[in-house]
């Protein structure tokens, strides 16, 4: 998915000094388990979305208490445990899943991003070559529409506190939020799957089909995409390339808003801001900051360059990314745990080396592919490919094929740790009646496939995302990229993997 989530600068392409459409490629195969694997996912991934909103909850703990228990839970049948688990989650019924309230905010939050991305000054940035020939124009301003928001964000916290409405809003209709968002995501991956069919060679417009999207399968090419880059003319905005607007826009600063809601959250219930909410505060915005403002590394990653838009982009950027990477500060918003110094002091340095890694190698690649002479990288060496590119075999990326995804990965950890043992549970208090103790008493680390959630699923995104661009490479280098994987043995992690 997207960086995504993730999708952001998090998501470089190969090493390539210039990356140019090769003459001629392979067919592509299925991936993600083909049909199969893209139903599963398309269907099945809203479900792990709704599970970490209700089974980690504030109305009886993280997870919910029986589920601790859970051959106690069923053994009056499962009508009796499912009845207790709605219970235990605050479930509100299908038709609760969303309000009103909810979807309206939601409108309007794209209406302001797109509102902000035309009135903003912006970059006019050239994309990479296509394959037809020639290259797209893109508007970029994500950083400056980020600070726009935030000052405003800022300016109503100081003037109304944790009560300013932007915060209660998000944590009153979060469940409408997600649900929101997840009814955009399947309504925009059908639009340009439909708009899709209207591409035709040699298009003017420079409209291409993506090169994996077109295997006639439906339920696959809508997952997967079928358009490269579909760009849409949105009344009084203008064109709007929607697969570069949707990859930081919406969603990823949607998270960052997300985050901060869950602090004020925390603030409001405990009259502080904990340091493991500081850290994942500051891990998580440096993350986001950066990516917005590297807005053009973008245009180089596979998502841009490669992938149609469809249902996997679409979700992952809308939905994977803002609702379940915002998934430790949630969890902290109830329970505020206290790091101390040792603890702030490693996750930080974890958190520093990481940064240090993705940049550094990010940062050699671009000063590279924009000047292979410039004074800092005029000493790298390099492999000439017969397309015309050029591959990178010493320096960071002499180190390993993907040592950005390395340092990417090591940047989640600070994430994930500053929730340690996690796991906690919700009980009314009898001193102070109309409020609840939070206590971790038979609850700690039943939580910890919740909060750290984010590692593993990020291992492994990289993993199959490193599997994909090289699959990719193979194809458009041939016998180059064999001699380029002879000089650069490993692949993310120089003597591990």
């Amino acid at each position: 998915m997207a960086r995504t989530k993730t999708v952001s600068s998090a998501k470089p392409a190969a090493p390539l000094e210039v990356a140019r459409a090769a003459a001629h490629e392979e067919p592509h195969g299925f991936e993600f388990g083909g049909p199969i694997g893209a139903s599963l996912i398309s269907f099945g991934l809203p479900v792990v979305a709704y599970a970490f909103a209700f089974l980690c909850n504030d109305v009886t703990g993280c997870p919910a208490p029986s589920l601790t228990r859970p051959g106690a839970l069923f053994a009056n049948g499962w009508s009796n445990g499912i009845s207790t688990l709605k219970a235990e989650t605050g479930w509100p019924g299908w038709t609760g899943l969303i309000t009103l309230e909810a979807a309206a905010g939601t409108i309007a939050w794209y209406a302001l991003s797109l509102v902000l991305y035309k009135v903003l000054p912006a970059k006019e940035v050239a994309g990479i070559e296509l394959k037809g020939g020639g290259t797209l124009t893109y508007r970029l301003n994500s950083f400056l529409t980020a600070l726009t928001i935030l000052v405003v964000a800022a300016a109503g916290t100081i003037v109304q506190g944790v009560d300013f409405p932007l915060w209660s809003f998000i944590n009153k209709n979060y469940i409408g939020l997600l649900t929101s968002n997840i009814l955009i995501a399947y309504g925009l991956a059908t639009f340009v799957y439909i708009h899709s069919f209207s591409v035709r060679k040699g298009d003017a417009s420079k409209r291409e089909l993506a090169p994996g999207g077109t295997t006639g399968n439906l339920i696959y090419d809508w997952y997967i995409g079928r358009e490269l880059n579909p760009r849409v003319t949105v009344p009084l905005i203008g064109e709007v390339d929607i697969k570069a607007f949707m990859e930081l826009r919406p969603g990823m600063l949607g998270w960052l808003l997300l985050d901060l809601a869950f602090a004020a959250k925390q603030y409001k219930n405990f009259g502080y801001i904990s340091d493991s909410m500081l850290i994942v505060l500051f891990a998580q915005a440096l993350y986001i900051l950066d990516s917005v403002y590297n807005e053009p590394a973008i245009l180089t990653t596979i998502d841009i360059t490669t992938d149609g838009f469809g249902f996997m982009l679409s979700f992952g950027d809308l939905v994977w990314v803002p609702f379940t990477y915002s998934l430790q500060t949630r969890y902290l918003s109830v329970h505020p745990v206290s790091l101390g110094p040792l603890w702030v002091l490693t996750i930080l340095g974890i958190q520093g080396f990481g940064y240090y890694v993705f940049r550094a190698s990010n940062s050699e690649k671009n000063a590279f592919r924009t000047d292979p002479n410039g004074e800092s990288v005029q000493h790298l060496k390099y492999i000439n490919t017969a397309s015309g590119s050029r591959l990178l075999t010493s320096g960071w990326w002499g180190t390993a094929r993907h040592i950005n995804y390395l340092g990417d990965w090591l940047m989640s950890w600070a994430y994930c740790l500053p929730t340690l043992a996690a796991g906690y549970k919700l009980t009314p208090s009898i001193m102070y009646p109309g409020t609840r103790l939070v206590t971790t008493e038979g609850m700690a680390g039943y939580a910890v496939p919740v909060t750290y959630f984010y590692m593993l699923y990020f291992a492994i995104l990289l993993v199959h995302r490193e599997a994909r661009d090289e699959e990719k490479c193979r194809r458009k280098y041939g016998k180059d990229w064999e001699r380029y994987c002879e000089a650069v043995r490993w692949r993310i992690w120089p003597g591990v993997y």
